[in-house]
């Protein structure tokens, strides 16, 4: 009888143990659209756009990231600040996706502009992302070219010794590891993008006072690098025709693609990525133009 005393104890226990541990997945709830941004600019934007500080958003914080759970628009969101890089983007979007009943996820944040046709302030919304720097470092063979290792099989053109490759993915349906080139944004919510944006009608800067390029397509790329190289970004351009280049979204979409979750990305431009003369104006334009970003996220949540 006491071991059946005890045995009750534990099970009973059990559940409210992890019931309060932070790291527990959450009581299953009404569906949540992921709203994600990477860095304190982003973030200050979305408090400042949204509400995050107001009561009835409600906070939680797991593993050190934070989580607002409130209303946007008529609709049920999840803002997650999620860190800056590859590495934090992913695991932080992972963690949403393991605790929280996610249907859709949204980012509004900057990049680098690649595409010579944007300016600073411009808004653009890619229909696929690559990583540009998934890539073999070779040696110089002496002859002006480089010692290729057997395995290696070139798709792209090479940046001196950095020879660019596609990253390996697998998602369910799939019992292997294949190369996808690109990750796609999800074509519903880039349908809902180009309807929001036509009835935003014109939007001018901020700082500039002319009308923000706010445009749908092509190309975003992501590596591990705060790109301000005008060379390497003339090399971007030309091997994936990129419209803007920054530290996350690729991974997002990455994750997204392996959970069949449907992704979309805003990114306003906060500088050239090196296309300037002089010096990066980054730190001049990163605040407005996140409030460009959220501004047409909201307008996109506002339509769906």
């Amino acid at each position: 009888m006491k071991h059946l005393r005890l045995l009750f104890v534990v099970l009973f226990i059990l559940p409210l143990a992890r019931a309060s541990d932070p790291a527990a997945p959450a009581t299953p709830s009404k569906p949540l659209i992921a709203v994600l941004n990477a860095y304190p600019p982003e973030m200050d934007a979305m408090v400042k756009e949204f509400g995050l500080d107001d009561p009835r958003f409600a906070q939680k914080s797991i593993k050190g990231f934070r989580f607002f759970r409130g209303e946007v628009e008529g609709k049920d969101v999840l803002v997650v600040e999620t860190g800056m890089s590859l590495v934090n983007a992913a695991m932080a979007l992972q963690l949403t996706l393991d605790h929280f009943p996610i249907t859709h996820v949204l980012f509004a944040g900057v990049a680098g502009g690649i595409d010579p046709a944007l300016h600073v302030g411009d808004v653009v919304i890619p229909e696929r992302w690559a990583y540009h720097s998934e890539a073999a470092y070779f040696n110089p063979d002496g002859k002006g070219g480089f010692v290729v290792a057997d395995y290696f099989k070139q798709k792209y053109p090479n940046f001196g010794m950095m020879f660019p490759d596609d990253v390996v993915s697998t998602r369910a349906g799939q019992d292997k590891f294949t190369r996808v080139p690109t990750f796609p944004a999800d074509p519903a919510l880039l349908e809902v993008a180009r309807k929001a944006i036509a009835k935003l009608g014109p939007v001018k800067g901020e700082k500039s006072g002319r009308v923000l390029t706010i445009d749908v397509g092509g190309t975003g790329v992501t590596g591990p690098v705060f790109l301000d190289n005008a060379e390497y970004r003339k090399f971007v351009f030309k091997v994936w025709q990129a419209r803007c280049l920054d530290m996350e979204t690729t991974a997002y979409a990455h994750v997204c693609y392996t959970n069949g979750i449907p992704f979309l990305a805003v990114r306003a431009l906060s500088d050239l990525a090196g296309g300037q003369e002089g010096k990066n104006v980054i730190d001049d334009h990163e605040s407005t133009s996140s409030v460009n970003a959220v501004r047409v996220l909201r307008a996109i949540l506002r339509e769906l």
